[in-house]
């Protein structure tokens, strides 16, 4: 995997005549160090439609300075983003365009830009002498390369020229210190810089417009998402404007969830922090927006990408499902006394889970690789492109998005009741998953209509989300039942006795029949006629 450098920093732009103020004094700047000049050479790649630069993506390949090799920066947050780092080599190398496979589609890479960089770097040192921030001073020539070779394009003159400042974090640096020098160098006559990236700003003066609009790092699908509130289930969209259609609705839900697949790929790709999570999740969202909203798009059109969303999340979940599992087992391992852990159970957990993260890993990214996951890929754009709108498409949103949620929680209802009347035992488990499955259907179509419907909308979703946490957390039960009739046959085919894996079996049995007691409960509140008819326009 390639090194990945977290940027943290802020792009100026000055005119030639413009002198960089005294920073020393600055917060907690008590030294600033000339730390020299150097000379870089970058070129920069993209397909011919500029997909990289569209989403705010950079490729390049630079040489000079210390961190010469092929570079793929990815934005994290306005003024942040992760740079992975390549050796150099001819031809952009595998492990960066993986990363970037989701917006090119496995088209070609070409030679876009090239900047030529005179920088010189200047060190900002507290008082004991660590560091604190960098400062570089770049005068930045372009060229255009029009997907010629870049070996060959010789340098000819310049089709833009400026000047740019950045600083960047470094070390103790804070957030706070980047904003004092910005006030200082705002006091010098030095403004914030127009464009997010050289690359951006290349594109837009070297006639290669196109991009721009997008180039700032938002890209077609607008915000960034957020982190998950929870491990159970990541955090819902936040509250969007009023639309005037239900398949305005549908489709701002829909962009939403493609938006978010496209952009999470590379963080699963790098096994970044519940990224397999999000992904999973958004391709679920996606998939009941489909069954949910059967009136709005056509179902003829809308089953084989359910079907492929289905494959996708089932790929996710091999992993997904290991780590929640495994998590579960470890806290309950965790809080057990030791004189109640028999036998090497932590080693004998760790080997189980590794031998099934290996197998995981290694399948989910061959699924990412694979031309099936392209195809879906190219059917999702095809479909935003070209939407399969149903003629209640063009109904007023309020009234039919709301149908859709309320027959959604009439089918959540049905199952409500054969769950809670089935027998105790595997009977009653399958209804209480099916159950579940229908809570977070219900969940999501009202999630979705929350631009129709606003307030109610989100207070609906809120209380379905209870239920379904509930009967999620007895499926988690029954599944870790499971795995510890595994683990406790392994540990007695070794040995080593499985008394504190049958423990933790009992302990989970408790658990589920303590979930199955609170459910009347939790289901009553939520399912009350007055929820349902402030859904009602």
């Amino acid at each position: 995997m390639a090194d990945t450098v977290r940027e943290i920093e802020r792009k100026y732009e000055a005119d030639d005549g413009t002198r960089l103020p005294d920073l020393t004094g600055v917060d907690r700047v008590a030294a600033v160090e000339e730390a020299g000049t150097e000379e870089l050479d970058a070129v920069y790649y993209d397909t011919a439609g500029r997909h990289l630069a569209a989403d705010g993506l950079t490729l390049r390949r630079r040489t000079g300075g210390k961190d010469a090799g092929w570079h793929l920066k990815l934005p994290v947050a306005p003024g942040v983003r992760d740079e992975l780092r390549a050796p150099l080599s001819e031809a952009p190398p595998a492990e960066l365009t993986a990363l970037v496979r989701s917006r090119t589609l496995d088209r070609e890479l070409l030679p876009l830009v090239r900047l030529r960089t005179r920088r010189t770097v200047r060190v900002l040192r507290d008082a004991a002498g660590a560091p604190l921030a960098e400062v570089a001073e770049d005068v930045v020539r372009a060229w255009r390369l029009d997907g010629a070779e870049a070996g060959k394009t010789g340098p000819g003159p310049a089709k833009a020229r400026w000047r740019e400042i950045e600083v960047e974090l470094l070390g103790r640096g804070g957030t706070g210190l980047l904003d004092e020098i910005g006030r200082a160098l705002a006091a010098a006559g030095v403004r914030p810089a127009s464009a997010a990236s050289k690359l951006a700003r290349a594109l837009a003066e070297t006639g290669q417009g196109a991009a721009k609009a997008k180039a700032n790092g938002k890209g077609a699908g607008g915000k960034g998402r957020k982190k998950a509130e929870e491990p159970e289930e990541a955090e819902e969209p936040e509250e969007p404007q009023k639309a005037r259609t239900a398949g305005d609705v549908v489709l701002r839900y829909a962009r939403d969830q493609v938006r978010a697949i496209i952009e999470l790929d590379p963080a699963v790709r790098r096994d970044l922090p519940d990224a397999v999570h999000q992904m999973r999740v958004a391709t679920r969202r996606l998939r009941s927006l489909f069954r949910s909203y059967t009136r709005v798009l056509d179902r003829t059109a809308t089953r084989p990408l359910g079907v492929e969303l289905k494959w996708l999340a089932a790929e996710l979940g091999v992993e997904r499902d290991r780590e929640v599992l495994t998590g579960r087992l470890r806290a309950a391992l965790d809080e057990t006394p030791a004189a109640l852990r028999l036998g090497p159970v932590d080693a004998r957990l760790r080997i189980w889970s590794e031998r099934r993260r290996a197998g995981a890993r290694d399948g989910l990214l061959a699924a990412l690789d694979g031309p099936r996951y392209l195809s879906l890929l190219e059917a999702l754009h095809a479909f935003l492109a070209d939407p399969p709108l149903r003629r209640a498409a063009g109904r007023p949103a309020p009234e039919a998005v709301a149908a859709a949620v309320l027959r959604d929680h009439r089918r959540l209802a049905r199952r409500m009741e054969t769950a809670l009347t089935a027998p105790a035992g595997r009977e009653r488990d399958e209804a209480l998953h099916g159950a579940r499955k229908a809570a977070k259907r219900t969940r999501y179509a009202a999630e979705a209509a929350r631009p129709a419907l606003g307030g109610p909308a989100k207070k609906f979703t809120k209380r379905t989300k209870r239920v379904q946490q509930l009967l999620g957390d007895h499926q988690d039960s029954v599944v870790a039942r499971g795995a510890l009739r595994e683990l406790a046959a392994q540990a007695q085919q070794a040995g080593e006795g499985g008394f504190t894996f049958g423990l933790l079996y009992g302990r989970e049995e408790a658990l589920a029949a303590d979930r199955e007691r609170a459910l009347p409960h939790v289901w009553r509140k939520a399912s009350r006629r007055r929820h349902r008819a402030a859904l009602r326009p």
